[in-house]
């Protein structure tokens, strides 16, 4: 029944106040609801400071001591701060790329956007290569080695709607890397693909002629007779942190120097071809920001999302100021989507991608381990490189694999408890990936852009 009748009537039966105040209530719930609504459209969502900011001030990144000039102290995992304030609204003032950069590349100019598409079973070109047969293969990733029995999650070959993919061709692409250097920098997501490529090229290097350095913060696999290398950088969060061990990472908080790529750029500045990813590690609650011009250990912390588009803004001033596209191919791979919630795509189903078998076949599916405010936020920033930095949009056709992920299928270092041996969901992986499997196709993907 309405309300409204009754108001014009000349009695009322409610006092003029209660309907001022229940007139109040309405309009406060209504404007909190399309404030909401803004926050959760807005692309700048999540990097709004934790205090209202009136005005920025804007820093120059990555200078060789520190906007103050001295010898900066190099975050490791024993550093920690003095003290923690909320965030100044401080901004990163990257380089200009120059009008030379041109547009942005990715598969969206050629005449078919490789992105789009569906996965194919293919059990006759797939996998391109045995997980047995491949010596580097790491444990976490080597599902059937650890009892996955089921080996479809192998076969599926991604197939572009309107054309097809480059076909994979190891010899082709050793005459890509040949006297070049192959750095993949990002954290263990990245690690994973490194080794995927690692794996789809050595098979046609005699013994003799390969070798891999031990596991470090840089580790390289070397072809002799091409005079190439493939690296990986571990560097999760892109500028110095004090998560830089590749194996001691594992602290209650995480530090970054916001401003500075300058110990990590030392080392990949000198690749011939990058391939860098950051997302993971940004979604783990408040950071630490230790500014470069912070000479008493004095912290500030912001949310994730605020904390990641810094870091992007101190890589990218090093992207727009050092790369001259035609002597170096700088990629930059997009968020890999996790499956923690079967409930996204089987409503009702309480589970996760433990003993999935098949992948996703709702075109356009979009689950929560996919963040769209970061993904906005990333956009914007390789917008402004152009031509320096092509985009490997690997999100969307991830999206559809939740059954690619090692689940229980991988070592853990970690003892487990007999309650997560009863409950096997429980302690699955559902961020890595199996291989052979996705990655693969990720670097298909960059084969196809080189």
């Amino acid at each position: 029944m309405s309300v409204t009748p009754r108001w014009s009537r000349k009695k009322s039966h409610f006092p003029l106040l209660a309907v001022l105040l229940l007139a109040f209530i309405t309009c406060s719930i209504l404007y909190n609801e399309f404030s909401i609504q803004q926050i959760h459209e807005s692309p700048d969502h999540g990097s709004t400071p934790t205090t209202p900011q009136t005005s920025f001030t804007y820093v120059k990144p990555n200078l060789p001591n520190g906007a103050s000039g001295m010898v900066l102290e190099v975050l490791d995992r024993f550093s920690s701060c003095n003290s923690t304030r909320n965030y100044s609204g401080k901004k990163i003032q990257w380089a200009d790329p120059g009008t030379e950069s041109g547009r942005r590349r990715s598969a969206r100019q050629e005449s078919c956007d490789v992105f789009s598409g569906k996965w194919v079973f293919d059990n006759q070109s797939y996998p391109l290569y045995k997980e047995s047969d491949c010596p580097y293969m790491s444990d976490q990733l080597a599902c059937h080695k650890h009892g996955r029995s089921d080996l479809q999650y192998q076969y599926w070959r991604w197939q572009p709607h309107n054309c097809n993919l480059k076909r994979w061709n190891v010899t082709e692409m050793w005459e890509k890397l040949r006297g070049k250097r192959l750095m993949f920098v990002g954290d263990s997501l990245n690690r994973g693909q490194w080794i995927s490529m690692v794996c789809l090229l050595q098979s046609v290097i005699p013994a003799d002629k390969k070798s891999m350095t031990p596991n470090a913060q840089l580790t390289i696999f070397r072809a002799e007779e091409y005079n190439a290398t493939v690296e990986f950088l571990w560097a999760p969060l892109l500028v110095e942190s004090n998560s830089d061990d590749p194996v001691n990472h594992r602290l209650s908080e995480r530090i970054i120097r916001p401003d500075s790529v300058l110990k990590h750029s030392s080392q990949w500045e000198h690749a011939d071809i990058l391939i860098f990813n950051s997302y993971l590690w940004w979604r783990q609650g408040p950071v630490k920001l230790l500014w470069s011009s912070e000479e008493n250990g004095n912290c500030e912390e912001l949310d994730g999302l605020g904390a990641m588009e810094l870091a992007m803004g101190a890589w990218a001033d090093w992207v727009a100021s050092k790369v001259i596209p035609q002597k170096k191919r700088v990629f930059f791979v997009t968020t890999s989507p996790t499956h923690f919630w079967s409930q996204e795509w089987e409503p009702g189903s309480e589970g996760n991608c433990y003993n999935q078998m098949r992948p996703i076949t709702s075109e356009g599916y979009w689950g929560s381990g996919s963040d769209l405010p970061t993904m906005r936020m990333v956009d914007k920033v390789l917008s402004g490189l152009g031509s320096k930095v092509s985009v490997i949009n690997i999100t969307q056709l991830s999206e559809y694999r939740k059954d690619g992920h090692p689940s229980i299928y991988r070592k853990f270092w970690e003892t487990l408890s007999p309650q997560q041996l009863a409950n096997p969901a429980s302690y699955s992986d559902c961020i890595h990936w199996c291989l052979p499997g996705v990655p693969d196709v990720w670097n298909e993907l960059i084969f196809h852009f080189l």
